[in-house]
């Protein structure tokens, strides 16, 4: 049975699936790294049905994600122990600029039909705010989701093309490009001295003695979390 096969399955018995259904189909398409599940249909065909509140549509849906791409960040969050201490010295620069800038990338990351873990995976890594990336996050997937109600109850077809090109050689394609793009985003994001880089166009990152970056007075090290104060926290505790 092709990929075409199994959604058209999950189409016919989507009525039946309730807003908890849709949370468990958005929630297994999301935790799946690499392969990009199109669950988008099923919740276009259920915004059909009138039965269907669709704010609670797109909630469910968006929760669902969400929380499945929240585990894929903390595991590369708590992944970042076994980066060496030279790594980490490397990508403070590259964290206070994703402490300024990362609810932004991850918003945007969300709200869009791009594979988003090639931006969640560094997130994780460089110890971003969870709770600014969940906030960010849930915020975009609220925002596609509407759009995706919405804009099926208004007519437009949003299944016509994931449904005539789900089973090409570009969709497999797709798998190999974001796996390759996922692998190099974490070798640059640990082998890249960024202050080399992020430094001449944010030359602030480089301050270690800025308020929100204190991460080397009380005697931390590296593995502190420098976009936040929980690092501080839990050795004062």
């Amino acid at each position: 049975m092709g990929l075409s096969d199994i959604i058209n399955t999950l189409i016919v018995f989507a009525d039946s699936l309730g807003y908890i259904g849709l949370f468990a189909i958005s929630f297994i398409a999301s935790i799946i790294i690499f392969v990009p599940i199109p669950f988008f249909p099923i919740l276009a065909i259920m915004s059909i049905d009138p039965k269907f509140d669709p704010h609670l549509l797109a909630f469910s849906s968006a929760m669902g994600a969400s929380i499945a791409k929240v585990i894929i960040f903390y595991s590369s969050y708590y992944g970042r122990r076994f980066i060496s201490r030279q790594s980490k010295a490397r990508m403070r620069p590259l964290q206070r600029l994703l402490k300024r800038y990362g609810w932004y990338a991850s918003f945007i990351a969300a709200a869009t039909p791009i594979p988003d873990d090639i931006v969640y995976i560094p997130l994780g890594l460089a110890k971003y705010n969870p709770f600014m990336f969940f906030t960010s996050l849930f915020a975009g997937k609220m925002l596609i989701s509407e759009a995706v109600v919405w804009g099926t109850r208004m007519g437009f077809n949003l299944l016509e093309y994931v449904e005539s090109s789900e089973d090409t050689p570009l969709f497999y394609a797709s798998i190999i490009v974001t796996a390759v793009l996922i692998g190099v985003s974490i070798y640059f994001m640990i082998k890249v001295d960024w202050s080399k880089i992020v430094g001449k166009i944010f030359p602030w990152t480089l301050n270690s003695t800025s308020v929100d970056d204190k991460e080397g007075e009380d005697g931390g090290d590296e593995d502190d979390d420098v976009l936040g104060d929980e690092g501080k926290e839990g050795k004062n505790r």
